[in-house]
């Protein structure tokens, strides 16, 4: 090497360690970190001026509006639309996890548990592999039911979020500095609302129903031919209501979903029942020895499932001692800050292994408080199950769970003669509901693991209670079949097979008599017990599949 070589390399490695040495510099947080900002629109005092600006209706001239044949995508198209890739979570940013080479292609908002946006699943995870949501070949689609959930919201009330934002005000009042990575704690501020949907949860219930419109518009004729409007159901929270007309609005278009349905609003409380909120009254939903066991080993298992990230951010902030609530705080801010902003740059700062046990976090609560492994999972599904079995039977309900009876016995308000239904309702309804069916395909496996994801149970919350989830029922006319009327459900575009249910055959459609469904899903229905799983004193455990049923002994 020549003196020259060796001179540069002598002033390169020189730099280097220069650069190693030097101090990262420390920030002193601004007095108002972690202090709550909003805006407010539209401004106080302000209307539209409709004499200004009339409507369409009295500015007339609107050109030829002619109606076309209504669209039956499910029937006809060559392929099914599924919702994957980047069109899922437009326009929200995702960057890769700490630690990520250039290579990177993982999606960390796959991993956000209930806080994840839906993507379409596959049959073949759940052993069908020739299945889709598209018609089977020969069958007619006569009936359609859906439930789904609401689309990306802010936190709930006084949530982790929250609670680590105000933990970041106090600090500065004692000394808060930050440093690397954590350098722009020192200037952030809580920046979410509470319960509301954000832009992009509203586009994602919109763009469900112009979906659902897309695939199932022919089932409108009906409606025609009866000379009456649907009714659609949604609960009396402010993000139910604006997620039953987002959908409307997709379905039917804009202004017209504002007389082309009726949109039924039931009261969300504690003095109400409501199959939308069994919860409300259910009171063992709420004990951690019963419905709320989810909580407890989910908590338990975050205790040491952060340790090295932790390890790493604490020594780059003083006047804040991490622990793995915290983690999970900011793991949750970087999934409602990314719905709501867009971006989160609390998202740059956990590893995949972090998103790998924040996922399994969800995983354990959803299982044990909603799963097969809630003892009152079942019961508080029992309202929906109950109330499909109705629209399936022409016959009102009993009131024998938390449906509300006075609604739920007038053709006004349930009627038991549409070809399209769709209930609004919040995600951990979706889960009772789908445990009430007894859906075992969807946990198929042991028991989740306290200590740790052990790969073995079929059930990822972020699959099925994603923001926007949607289970949905078809009933078919399928001459080729005995008999000829079936029916089968899918999951975010994933046909659950049912060969399980006694006198359901093996079918690469996932396609069961629609009858014998009928009698094994009132069977199941009567062995569940609502007052017993909701008001009986008893204790339930983690690492038991309890089929969504309360033990006995």
């Amino acid at each position: 090497m020549s003196p020259a070589a060796v001179a540069r390399l002598v002033a390169v490695s020189a730099l280097a360690l220069s650069a190693a040495a030097a101090p990262t510099t420390t920030i002193s947080a601004a007095p108002d970190a972690g202090s709550e900002t909003a805006d407010a629109f539209p401004p106080t005092g302000t209307a539209v001026n409709s004499s200004l600006f009339p409507p369409e209706s009295e500015v007339g001239f609107p050109g030829p509006t002619p109606t076309g044949l209504e669209p039956a995508a499910a029937q006809t198209a060559p392929a099914y639309p599924y919702n994957e890739g980047d069109a899922n979570q437009f326009p929200l940013i995702n960057p890769q996890p700490h630690g990520s080479d250039a290579e990177s292609n993982f999606d960390i908002s796959k991993y956000w548990g209930n806080l994840s946006p839906w993507y379409s699943l596959r049959s073949a995870d759940y052993g069908l592999p020739d299945a889709d949501p598209l018609i089977p070949h020969g069958c007619d689609i006569t009936q359609l039911h859906l439930l789904y959930r609401h689309g990306a919201r802010y936190p709930t009330s006084d949530a982790a979020p929250q609670t680590f934002a105000q933990k970041v005000a106090n600090a500065t009042e004692t000394g808060f500095a930050v440093s690397g990575e954590l350098a722009f704690l020192g200037n952030w501020t809580y920046k979410l609302g509470a319960e509301l949907l954000t832009p992009f949860g509203r586009s994602q219930n919109f763009l469900l129903g112009v979906a659902y419109r897309q695939l199932y518009g022919q089932l409108l004729n009906n409606f025609t031919e009866a000379g009456t409007l649907p009714v659609f159901r949604t609960q009396s929270q402010d993000r139910m209501v604006k997620t039953a007309e987002n959908f409307a609005a997709g379905f039917f278009g804009v202004p017209e979903y504002l007389d082309q349905v009726n949109i039924e609003i039931l009261v969300e409380n504690s003095t109400v029942n409501n199959s939308g909120a069994p919860y409300e009254v259910c009171p063992n939903s709420n004990i951690k020895a019963r419905g709320s066991i989810g909580s407890t080993v989910a908590a338990q298992f975050a205790n040491n499932a952060f340790n090295a990230t932790i390890a790493r951010l604490q020594p780059q902030v003083s006047g804040i001692n991490f622990t793995s609530t915290d983690a999970i705080a900011m793991l949750q801010l970087c999934s409602y800050e990314t719905h709501a902003l867009g971006y989160s740059a609390f998202c740059d700062l956990f590893s995949q292994e972090d998103f790998l046990n924040y996922e399994y976090y969800y995983d354990l609560s959803f299982y044990y408080n909603n799963g097969p492994g809630s003892p009152v999972a079942a019961a508080q599904g029992k309202g929906f199950l109950d109330e499909f079995l109705a629209r399936f039977t022409g016959k009102y309900p009993q009131a024998n769970s938390a449906l509300n009876e006075t609604f739920d016995n007038t053709s006004t308000y349930f009627p038991l003669n549409q070809s399209i239904y769709a209930d609004a309702t919040h995600e951990v309804v979706v889960l009772d509901t789908l445990t009430a069916f007894n859906l075992t395909a969807l946990f198929d496996g042991p028991p989740l693991s306290a200590k740790g994801n052990r790969g073995q149970n079929s059930f990822v919350a972020s699959k099925i209670v994603p923001f926007a989830t949607h289970f949905t029922t078809q009933i078919l006319s399928c001459p080729a079949y005995q008999p000829t009327k079936q029916i089968r459900f899918i999951v975010n575009d994933a046909v659950i097979p049912i060969s399980h249910y006694p006198g359901c055959p093996e079918d690469p459609n996932g396609l069961c008599s629609f009858d014998n469904v009928v009698s094994v899903l009132q069977n199941r229905s009567s062995e569940i017990d609502f007052n017993y799983d909701c008001f009986a004193n008893y204790t339930a455990a983690p690492g038991m599949d309890y089929n969504g049923r309360a033990p006995r002994s």
